[in-house]
């Protein structure tokens, strides 16, 4: 009879964090953190964003890092981090621009702003997924809604929103990025 193995993560080098650890301080915040839900399996998106804060993405080894933690399994973490467009699985630039691509965004151009970016920035617009500069700076992600429709089309540049956005207004962006 042939026993279940368990799981065993297959590196990838795109999103490995060889010296994964949380600072014992993080840990302790967090720890704090835990127990002002009822289960603690309630504190996983808090945990994540602090994850990602702190290491500028959510790595393989910071899932399993979180589940053990929480006393999950990795998939009921990996979830979380697949389901919600704010985490990341690799890291991105300095720079992190989010062109929404929702219904009222596309009809009013962002397809085009995305373009351009992509153009400014020697990226391929074609491509999907978010795309970082090769010198590692900027990122470009088409996301889905940044809930400012009645302004589209919108981005983010990192925390900041822009509104109404067209080419010359990207280029204004784009040149603060540098």
């Amino acid at each position: 009879m042939n026993e279940i193995q368990p799981y065993e993560p297959v590196p990838n080098p795109l999103q490995s964090q060889p010296d994964f650890a949380v600072p014992a301080e993080v840990e302790a915040a967090l720890d704090e953190v835990i127990t002002h839900y009822p289960q603690k399996r309630s504190a996983s998106l808090m945990l994540l964003h602090a994850v990602q804060e702190r290491f500028g993405f959510v790595s393989e080894e910071a899932v399993h890092w979180v589940a053990t933690k929480l006393q999950l399994q990795p998939i009921n973490v990996l979830e979380l981090v697949t389901f919600y467009p704010m985490f990341q699985t690799r890291p991105v630039g300095k720079w992190h621009l989010k062109v929404c691509r929702t219904l009222s965004c596309a009809l009013a151009g962002s397809h085009k702003v995305h373009q351009h970016a992509c153009e400014t920035l020697g990226l391929d617009a074609s491509a999907h997924g978010p795309q970082t500069t090769k010198d590692g700076r900027v990122t470009v992600e088409f996301v889905e809604c940044l809930a400012a429709c009645g302004t589209a089309p919108v981005m983010m540049c990192n925390e900041t929103l822009h509104e109404n956005v067209s080419e010359a207004k990207l280029g204004g962006i784009l040149s603060d990025c540098r």
